[in-house]
Order: structure tokens, then C-alpha cells, then sequence
């Protein structure tokens, strides 16, 4: 096997891939990358900086990227980032309306929540609309499947699967090994994916469990809410014993999301069907007669919760929409701003 094939390439693009590598760990500005034999420390172009306007068009963790190698200095300096074909992307924590491209080019997304009194199908519904967007395959993964019984786990399976319609449900023990086959068998070689979820939910304690010693920093969850602890720093792909490759990022408090009305529909299949058997296509589902959806909140058929998630994310992802649009208005107006400066420059020194 090719040394780049370790790592899930595909020459589709013709490409000459003694310039080619994949970026395995991302860490503020530092990039690890690896060409499937040696593992380089690089950074980016003068040119890739000047040229490049979005975040999303940074290299992200599981990127392919174009590179001039120093071999000598096991350094590398990356000149351009290869096509995507798929992307987990959420908006950036905090107020500002920026996109992060989480992890790049996997084949499947595990969602992680621990099967503990942290379980939350809100959060695994937030979750599996970006997983959808992603253009990657979602798969719920309930960890510490130790620290419960069965009735419990099969309570939780129930209660998850009413969110996850369609999507495996996986439980595991990472301690005492439970589960762990039927987990790897989601992972054949030559694949990638991903672990997403909150602190403390058991993303790194499942790293160290498949490589059989201690490869990341794990913390004891607080005993009172089963809340996490940041450990993990940074995203990091590890190619595990059986050729697969998993990405471990850190806990993510705020899902915020950044683009979804796929994801949506998708996500809330079950509420989309409702919807198309109402009695007027431009029902609201309030007061109208003949409204399937309010009839199946009426008779149980759908939990009202779950109509009130998808209300309000709905609402979300029309909001963040209208920002980004904002944005890129007054980005383009700043952009033409510069440019009749530029040109009123340019003008006054040719008069000279």
C-alpha cells in the first residue's frame, strides 16, 4: 500500500503526491502534517495568508493539503488546501458570526453523550443537523455503559433513538471493552471519522481504550451534574491498529450552528412527514383545521419537545443566515471601499 493510502487518499485529481499530505493535528496556529511515512511540522504560505478571506478556507484537521517540504528540517510549508468532501462546520463560540471547520474529509460523525444524568437529546439533535450538513454519516455513540444498568441503557436507547430516526445507536464501555467491537465495526480500514460531543463524555478515554495505553489526558467528571473537563486541547486524527483514522477534538459547550436548512429536514424527517399531511400545504400548525402536526401532539405520536426543538432551531438557523448575509454586504462594501482608495491613489501619483 502506498504510504498516502494509509492515510484514506484517493489520486482523483491526478495529482503529484510527493506534494501531498494530511493535516493530522490542528493547534492554534501550528499545523502537524503527514504524508503517510513522515510527519512534518508546518506552516502556512505567504501566499496561501494573502490570498485566503474565509476561516473555513484554513486547513483544518483531515485536510489534504498541497506542500513544499523541507525534509531535511522535517518542516513543510503549505501552499493550498485540496477540495473537501465533506466538512463538520459549526460557528465559532462566542458573538462573532465566523465559521470553524471542525474536521474535514470523514466518512462518519459519532456523536458521543455518556449514558449518565448528562444525557441530552437536545444537544444529539443539535448535533446530528450539522452532521447531516457535514455530508458525513451520523452515528449516536452512549459511552460508561459501566456505570449503569441495563434497564437504564434501554431506556436511553429508546429515548434516543425517538431523535435519531434512522441513525445507529452504540453503546459502549471503554473500561471494560463492552460494546467496543461492534463500534469498530464502523470503522473499516481506510475510513475516517470523527468524535464530537461534550467534556467528560469519554472521547479520549475510547482513544486510549483502542490503542491499549494512555495516548490522551482524561479528568474525572464532577460527581454532581456528570459534567466534563476540558482535557483535550486541540483536534487530533490517530490512525488507529486496524488502518482506520479517528478524530478526537475537544468538548464543545456551545453547538452554534452555522449552516442547516438541509440538516433540518434531514434531522426531523419524522415532523417533515407530519407536515406534508396536513390538510393546507401552507398550514402554520396552530389553529388551522385538519393540522396533522398538532394531531400527533395531541396523541402522542410526537413529543411536543421535540416540536418545540424544531421550532427553535429552525428559528436559529434563519437567523444565523441573516447574519452571515449581513456580513458579507458590509464585507463587500469594505472591500470596494479599498479598492476606489487603491485606484484614488493611484491616480493622484500618476498626476504627479
Amino acid at each position: 500500500m502506498h504510504n498516502l493510502e494509509k492515510l484514506g487518499w484517493k489520486n482523483e485529481q491526478d495529482l503529484n503526491e510527493e506534494c501531498i499530505a494530511r493535516v493530522i493535528t490542528v493547534q492554534k496556529n501550528s499545523y502537524r502534517i503527514s504524508d503517510g511515512k513522515i510527519e512534518y511540522l508546518a506552516h502556512l504560505s505567504g501566499k496561501f495568508l494573502n490570498e485566503t478571506l474565509s476561516p473555513l478556507d484554513f486547513p483544518s484537521v483531515g485536510d489534504w493539503v498541497e506542500v513544499q517540504k523541507l525534509l531535511e528540517e522535517k518542516k513543510a510549508v503549505i501552499k493550498r488546501v485540496l477540495p473537501r468532501k465533506s466538512q463538520f462546520i459549526r460557528q465559532t463560540a462566542g458573538n462573532r458570526t465566523d465559521a470553524q471547520v471542525v474536521a474535514a474529509n470523514i466518512d462518519s460523525v459519532f456523536i458521543v453523550n455518556s449514558l449518565n444524568h448528562d444525557l441530552n437529546v437536545r444537544r444529539i439533535e443539535r448535533y446530528m443537523l450539522l452532521a447531516y450538513e457535514s455530508g458525513a454519516t451520523p452515528i449516536v455513540l452512549l459511552t460508561k455503559k459501566d456505570q449503569v444498568t441495563e434497564a437504564e441503557v434501554e431506556s436511553a436507547i429508546s429515548t434516543v433513538s425517538e431523535v435519531a430516526i434512522g441513525v445507529p445507536i452504540l453503546t459502549i464501555s471503554s473500561l471494560n471493552g463492552d460494546g467496543i467491537e461492534e463500534f469498530m465495526d464502523q470503522l473499516p480500514i481506510g475510513k475516517t471519522a470523527a468524535l464530537l460531543g461534550s467534556s467528560g463524555v469519554g472521547k479520549s478515554t475510547l482513544i486510549n481504550a483502542l490503542f491499549g495505553e494512555k495516548v490522551q489526558e482524561t479528568k474525572d467528571i464532577r460527581e454532581d451534574d456528570s459534567k466534563g473537563r476540558h482535557t483535550t486541547t486541540h483536534r487530533e486524527m490517530f490512525i488507529l491498529p486496524n488502518g482506520a483514522m479517528l478524530i478526537d477534538t475537544p468538548g464543545m459547550r456551545e453547538i452554534q450552528l452555522w449552516d442547516g436548512e438541509s440538516g433540518v429536514e434531514s434531522t426531523f424527517q419524522d415532523i417533515e412527514a407530519f407536515e406534508k399531511e396536513c390538510r393546507f400545504s401552507d398550514c402554520s400548525h396552530k389553529n388551522e383545521p385538519g393540522c396533522r402536526v398538532q394531531e400527533a401532539i395531541e396523541n402522542g405520536e410526537l413529543p411536543e419537545e421535540r416540536y418545540k426543538s424544531y421550532l427553535k432551531l429552525q428559528r436559529e438557523v434563519a437567523f444565523e443566515k441573516r447574519k452571515q448575509d449581513q456580513k458579507a454586504k458590509l464585507e463587500e462594501k469594505s472591500r470596494w471601499k479599498k479598492i476606489s482608495k487603491t485606484q484614488r491613489e493611484n491616480y493622484k501619483y500618476k498626476k504627479m
